[in-house]
């Protein structure tokens, strides 16, 4: 795997950066070897919302790495979190005064891995004083690397990623997702996808919304939305479309910060056009 080349956050030696590439990268790869070795599937909070032993084993073995080079950082993991929007919503709530705060996804995209399908992630970001500085995504199946940091660009694999150059809806490839709360965020999200889908080029719907955010980083989509996702989908995302030229802002068109649920992410031209649809829909869930 080829690290970033931007200049990393250093506290005394320790680089965050370093640390957050190594840990996504070593629990992406313990992910990958576990694929068709699921002896266990739980739900959450939903028939939809599942977990595997094999998200509670990353999510173990990735806050284990961070403490060991930052015993003193906190962490907010999606595992250890009671299913269900309020939960998510009080569990950063909590710890949203945290100097150094670790927001963590074991396995964005679950559901794929139970059933084999190669779209998921490992999603690691780091808040400074409630502002992210760091964001990993790591996608083990096809071993890409999205890095950011504040200030200092986005690259996959060494090389920078810009957004695309898409400036509307009918020439965009757009993705959303089906949330798992099937009697609030869905119905909401299905608006959108009904309002947009002859609106955009196309809707892809991939199963993870931290990979969805990389992809609008990489100008592989021009845009994102999903309603009721928590930090540990977007955080990372956020700052990788960021520093990439991109936009990103919660569904009334307001700026990106940790309680935002209902996300709109885009290549910054096709942001006013794609919150309008969703606002004429009655689709923005706020």
């Amino acid at each position: 795997m080829v690290e970033s080349k931007v200049e990393p956050f250093v506290v005394g030696s320790k680089s965050f950066t370093a640390v957050a590439i190594n840990t996504a990268a070593k629990a992406g790869q313990w992910i990958k070897s576990k694929l068709g070795d699921i002896n266990r599937v739980d739900t959450k909070y939903s028939s939809q919302d599942l977990v595997t032993e094999v998200d509670k084993g990353s999510e173990k073995l990735i806050r284990n790495l961070i403490m060991t080079h930052f015993p003193d950082h906190s962490i907010l993991g999606e595992e250890g979190v009671e299913p269900g929007p309020e939960a998510s919503a009080k569990a950063l709530q909590a710890m949203s005064d945290e100097e150094y705060l670790w927001i963590v996804d074991p396995i964005d995209g679950t559901t794929n891995f139970v059933h084999g399908f190669p779209f998921y992630s490992v999603s690691i970001a780091l808040a400074h004083k409630g502002e992210i500085i760091v964001g990993v995504v790591y996608d083990p199946s096809r071993d890409e690397l999205f890095v950011a940091e504040k200030g200092k660009g986005a690259y996959m694999h060494g090389n920078k990623t810009k957004v695309s150059l898409d400036s509307k809806l009918s020439e965009s490839l757009v993705a959303t997702g089906f949330p798992a709360d099937r009697d609030g965020a869905l119905p909401i999200n299905l608006k959108g996808t009904l309002a947009l889908a002859p609106k955009v080029r196309n809707l892809r719907s991939g199963g993870s919304a931290a990979l969805h955010m990389a992809y609008v980083a990489a100008g592989r989509l021009s845009g994102f939305w999903e309603i009721g996702l928590s930090a540990w989908d977007v955080a990372a995302g956020s700052l990788l479309i960021q520093e990439s030229g991109g936009k990103v802002s919660d569904t009334a068109g307001n700026p990106y910060r940790l309680a935002v649920r209902n996300v709109l992410a885009t290549n910054g031209q096709i942001h006013d056009e794609l919150q309008q649809e969703l606002a004429g829909a009655g689709a923005t869930g706020l």
